[in-house]
């Protein structure tokens, strides 16, 4: 890579304040960073001890929960140390790297979350052969299939972008080494990663959210055909929670993501990421947790036995 650019290593400037500022936003960065290990640890542990919690359903969840685990670790403990002042610099080689595990993981994410709405598509629209369909040589196959399609999705990517040439400057207006900020501050055509961006967007993004979205068309419209009101009720609680969860996460992503071209406002691309990196995969586990009864029901029993 060094023979493709003069920069070496890259600053991050994090956010603009006082000491005092930034001193309290990391604290809050490494609260919620330990809140979420520790949250998505406890589903993980929960369904593992758990007989009942062994379904696909779960089995999906637990899979989502050691994912954010990872993709929250990947930019949380570099982005404190960035505001604190004392690990502002990064390499080219770290950088790239970071790029492509945050983004790699990101795209795991949609089709995890795209094949927990399938698998509730199943459940609910299908249920007499769900729990043949739903084997769990599937359900292996599907959660192996979205880890491996997040990180060839992005090889490529991150391949194009550790080809470009950096001249200098080298100040990155970010907590984290995201995909625009290196667009910007590229010195040569940047016409090619741009365009490969987007297209691996619309792959990833664009096509995970349409196959929840048609999964939740199906849903809905069988649920409404449900004549009991308690009967609509018990459908809805099993899927409200990730709707959700799918909600917020494609919210955020297609809006840093999919455009044909790099934003003109890096800041609130900074902004949105903290969201997305940090707030999110806090999250999680609270809605799943708060958000359905069968986890209410689990650790209820699980602290009574404390």
């Amino acid at each position: 890579m060094g023979n493709h650019t003069s920069v070496q290593e890259f600053i991050l400037l994090g956010f603009p304040g006082t000491w005092y500022f930034r001193f309290s936003l990391s604290v809050v960065f490494s609260l919620m960073y330990g809140l979420t290990v520790i949250g998505n640890v406890s589903i993980i542990v929960l369904v593992w001890t758990t007989a009942h919690l062994h379904t696909p359903m779960y089995y999906f969840l637990c899979n989502l929960s050691f994912l954010e685990i990872w993709y929250t670790t990947a930019c949380v403990p570099k982005a404190v140390g960035v505001l604190l002042g004392n690990s502002q610099a990064i390499s080219f080689t770290v950088c790239i790297l970071q790029l492509f595990f945050l983004l790699s993981l990101g795209s795991t994410e949609c089709f995890l979350l795209a094949v927990m709405a399938y698998d509730r598509y199943q459940a609910i629209c299908h249920p007499l052969r769900y729990s043949s369909f739903m084997s769990n040589t599937f359900c292996t196959q599907l959660s192996f299939g979205s880890w491996l399609g997040g990180f060839l999705a992005i090889s490529v990517l991150a391949f194009l972008v550790s080809r470009l040439s950096f001249c200098g400057p080298n100040i990155i207006n970010h907590f984290l080494c995201d995909i625009d900020s290196l667009i910007a501050l590229s010195c040569t055509d940047t016409s090619l990663v741009e365009l490969a961006t987007f297209f691996v967007s619309i792959i990833v993004v664009v096509a995970s959210c349409a196959v929840t979205l048609i999964s939740y068309i199906y849903i809905i419209s069988t649920i409404l055909k449900i004549r009991s009101a308690q009967g609509q009720q018990k459908a809805f609680s099993t899927c409200s929670a990730h709707l959700t969860v799918v909600t917020i996460w494609f919210g955020s992503t297609i809006f840093l993501y999919v455009k044909p071209s790099a934003p003109n406002s890096l800041d609130m691309n900074k902004l949105v990421n903290s969201f997305n990196t940090v707030i999110t995969p806090l999250l999680n586990p609270f809605i799943y947790t708060l958000r359905n009864r069968e986890v209410k029901r689990a650790l209820g029993k699980a602290f009574s036995r404390l």
